[in-house]
Formats: C-alpha cells, sequence, structure tokens
C-alpha cells in the first residue's frame, strides 16, 4: 500500500552550529510543525554534543513528522566550545557538504518520509545551499540576525572593491577611522564603518571570519528567497532596499509571537539551549516589584576580561537596583569567572546569578525594568517583545549594527562604551532605571513591542508574510496535497 506520507510537505533545516542560530531556526521550524510541515532538523555532532551535555538524552526525541538527523563535522569529540572560532569555521567550510549531499540523498529515497519540498538553510551556511542545489531541490536562506546586519554582509565584497576593507593597518582601528560614514550602501542611513559586522576591522585579507562572511555574501548575491526574523515596521527602509535586490523575501518575526497565533506543535517545548537553565531564577522573579529588575546577559559567545568583569560587577553594586546576572562559566577567555567576594556579599539579598536562564521568558516577566545586553539579535528581538528598553555593549559579529539601530534608530537603548568603567555602569543603570530618559525608552520599547504584536496577530504583516511563506514557496507544485488545507 502506497504510503500517504509523500503527500506532505516536507522542510530540512539546516543550522549555523551557534546557540545563536539554533534557537531561530528551531523557532521556524516549530511553526512549520504546526502548520502540517514535516521537519527534518540537521545538527552537526558538535552541536548534538552540547545538547545531549545541557540537555540530557531525551533531548532530541524523533516524533512520527519531526525528526532529527546528525551529520559528522570533523571537530574532535572533546570540542565543546564555539569559542575556538576557527576549528568551527573550517568544519563548515571543508567538512559538511559531503555528508549533507549523502543525506537529503537518503532523504529524498526514503519510503519513511515523504519527499523534500525545500531545504531552509542558515544563511551563513553555504554548504546548505550548494547541498540543495546539487540535488536540484528548492532551497530557501534563512537569516537569524536583523535586515540591517544582512545588508551589511550583503554589500562586503563591495566594501573590499573599494580598498575599504581589509584595513591598511591597525592605527585605523584606533584612530577614528572607523567612524567614517558609509553613505553608499541602500537602506543603512548614517550607518559609520563601526556600526558594520565587526570583522571588517582587521589588516589581514586572509582573516577566518573576512572570508568566511565573503564567501556567505557571495551566496547572498544569488539569494531568491530570503526568511527574517524580524518585521516590517522595524527595518522597514532597510527591507525596501533588500526587496529590490531579492525577488522574494519574507519577514517573519518575532517568530515566537507568530506561534503565540498557532496551534501549538508537540515538539514547541523543545528548548535547544547549550547551556542548563535555571528555572528557579524565575521564582525569585516573582517576588520582585514590577519593573524593578535589570536583567543581565552577555550571551553565548561573548567572551570579556577580569577588568571588564570587575568593571560591571562594581557598577551593578554600585546602581543598589535588584540585578538577575546571568554569568556563563566561560564568559572569560580560557578560565572560569569569579566575582568579587565583596559584591558577591554586599548583593546577596537583590541579586540573583545564573550559568544561564529561559531568557524569553525572563523578558516578558512583569518585574524585568531593564536589559543589560551584547545586542544580539535574539536578545534585541526578545526585549521587543518584552517592551523592555537595553543597554547595549556589544561585542562582535551583528551586535554593533543592532546597537546602533536600537540606540538612535528605534529609540530603545542607551549604548555603554567599550572601555567598560564601573561609574558608567552605574550612572546608565540608574538613568535606565530610574531617570526620565530611561522612561522615555521604556515608552518607545512598549510602543515597540505594540507594533511587534500588530505585526504577528492574524491579518498582521509578518503572520501573512509567514502563511504567503507556506503557499508560495514551501508547498510542492506537484503534490495532491491541498494548499488552502493542510492544517492538521
Amino acid at each position: 500500500m502506497a504510503s500517504l506520507l509523500p503527500q506532505k510537505p516536507h522542510a530540512v533545516c539546516i543550522s549555523f552550529p551557534a546557540q545563536g542560530h539554533v534557537n531561530p531556526m528551531m523557532q521556524l521550524a516549530n511553526l512549520l510543525h504546526s502548520e502540517g510541515f514535516h521537519i527534518t532538523f540537521i545538527n552537526s555532532e558538535f552541536i548534538h554534543r552540547r545538547l545531549l551535555q545541557s540537555k540530557g538524552p531525551d533531548v532530541i526525541k524523533d516524533s512520527i513528522d519531526f525528526r532529527f538527523e546528525i551529520i559528522p563535522d570533523g571537530l574532535p569529540s572533546s570540542h565543546t566550545t564555539n569559542q575556538d572560532i576557527p576549528s568551527v569555521l573550517n568544519s563548515i567550510q571543508k567538512n559538511l557538504l559531503a555528508p549533507l549531499v549523502l543525506l537529503l540523498k537518503k532523504l529524498n529515497s526514503s519510503s519513511d518520509v515523504p519527499r523534500i519540498s525545500c531545504v531552509i538553510s542558515d544563511a551563513t551556511m553555504r554548504c546548505g545551499v550548494e547541498a540543495a542545489e546539487e540535488l536540484g531541490v528548492h532551497v530557501i536562506q534563512f537569516w537569524p540576525a536583523a535586515a540591517c546586519s544582512f545588508m551589511s554582509v550583503y554589500h562586503l565584497p563591495e566594501l573590499i572593491e573599494r580598498g575599504i576593507v581589509p584595513l591598511k593597518d591597525e592605527n585605523e582601528i584606533s584612530k577614528g577611522y572607523l567612524d567614517t560614514t558609509i553613505d553608499w550602501i541602500p537602506g543603512l542611513r548614517d550607518i559609520r564603518l563601526k556600526d558594520l559586522f565587526s570583522f571588517i576591522r582587521t589588516t589581514d585579507s586572509n582573516d577566518i571570519w573576512l572570508n568566511f562572511l565573503v564567501d556567505v555574501a557571495q551566496s547572498l548575491l544569488k539569494a531568491t528567497h530570503v526568511i527574517f526574523n524580524t518585521f516590517d515596521d522595524l527595518e522597514c527602509e532597510v527591507l525596501d532596499a533588500i526587496a529590490c535586490k531579492i525577488p522574494c523575501i519574507y519577514t517573519v518575526g518575532p517568530q515566537s509571537m507568530i506561534g503565540e497565533q498557532l496551534q501549538k506543535s508537540e515538539t514547541r517545548s523543545m528548548r535547544p539551549s547549550l547551556w542548563k537553565e535555571d528555572l528557579e531564577c524565575l521564582k525569585w522573579l516573582d517576588k520582585m516589584e514590577p519593573n524593578s529588575v535589570l536583567y543581565v546577559n552577555f550571551g553565548s559567545s561573548t567572551v570579556m576580561t577580569d577588568q571588564q568583569l570587575r568593571e560591571f560587577a562594581c557598577g551593578l553594586a554600585n546602581s543598589k537596583h535588584p540585578f538577575l546576572w546571568i554569568n556563563r562559566p566561560n564568559v572569560m577567555m580560557g578560565k572560569s569567572a569569579i566575582l568579587p567576594s565583596e559584591f558577591v556579599l554586599e548583593t546577596k539579598d537583590r541579586g540573583y546569578l545564573a550559568s544561564w536562564c529561559p531568557q524569553d521568558q525572563v523578558l516578558l516577566h512583569s518585574s524585568i525594568g531593564g536589559f543589560l545586553t551584547h545586542c544580539g539579535w535574539n536578545s534585541t528581538i526578545e526585549s521587543i517583545c518584552g517592551g523592555v528598553p537595553l543597554l547595549c555593549w556589544p561585542f562582535f559579529a551583528d551586535q554593533q549594527t543592532n546597537c546602533k539601530y536600537a540606540c538612535t534608530m528605534w529609540g530603545i537603548g542607551i549604548e555603554i562604551d567599550n572601555n567598560v568603567k564601573s561609574e558608567e555602569v552605574e550612572i546608565l543603570i540608574k538613568e535606565l532605571m530610574e531617570g526620565e530618559n530611561g522612561r522615555n525608552i521604556k515608552n518607545k520599547a512598549l510602543e515597540w513591542k505594540e507594533k511587534a504584536q500588530e505585526a504577528t496577530k492574524q491579518g498582521g504583516s509578518s503572520y501573512n508574510n509567514f502563511k504567503r511563506l507556506i503557499c508560495e514557496i514551501l508547498q510542492p507544485k506537484e503534490s495532491p496535497f491541498d494548499v488552502t488545507n493542510y492544517h492538521t
């Protein structure tokens, strides 16, 4: 008897092996699954090991129509952190394409799963695009960050052609050259070199990050369909510019808010955290006054010096405000982060320290009044969902771009100088949490939250784009499956 499975649309999802990429790809996969799609979610061995380490052996559980596959990445089993960037990037560029092709062939010839309708590849995973193209499978690129950072990478080849990147000498980094305004990138108004992807700050034409992004940019220049985890009102100017270059773009963010409008997938409870989450912090927040707590989290990849850690600790202590501080064990490169004993003693009655937490839930909690952040895109979009204002200390990659937009375009943040000093931390915490400027920023954050809700409710721009994505792209035209009635 012929299986009915091939009538069901089948999306294969391939993520970059890092926390900030796996989370939004999983959100997208869950959205599609809740709309009746068969999902194959592909992890590298490195990510699989991290998930097992943080969540235990049951973290990746197959269901009949949501399955996980693991591909070899060439990294040693002892490799447990993505802070060894050269190893991770070399793995992606050299080791993943061949096993991806084999896996896609296996899936398409299997009688146990539907034929692949499309491959959704993280836009930084050129191997995912190439594997799908080699098999003639339709491919859609997913940019899990902001549209403004997409445009930064998209124009990287032109920055190189114009002789702007790499930098001529290291003095340009410290002598004000990075303040140079770039006025020719469409949609990026008042952008400076320092606001673009941080990996342009190199004098080495062989820099591994720079060349990795050049490969990504070359793939983006050929892209025909791109999904963004943002919404139209938030980035209208740059999205209009992208739409002039790429035939089909889909703004489907904030994805977590769209999920609230859809039937819950049984996998929705799956939280692909690479760190063990402390859920007790939510109970601690329940005891705090509304808008009273500063949430502090520098993400999964930021590293700092012992001095920087102490400056933040001193500023937090002197601000006298309650705080929830997520202090990853490896936030300091090569050694554990140990906070000064006097800080722990002084703040024990108004501070909560944890190594990781369910951030989306924290930022929706009524007690959170501000967020000291590295400005990664997940953190930024989740703060918008919660209407939470930001203190921004960007570290690398797209974080400088996100910081620029948060502070000057969207009006929801204040930037802390890279050369962090405790006095500035103290002053800005007080300004954000109790000052008039902080109240104005909070009001602006709430306005953006309302706009995000409008975009993701039924009939909103992101909700409609998600439905359009399904109808126009993911549904295989040759299938007898009825696109108007595929919700299960």
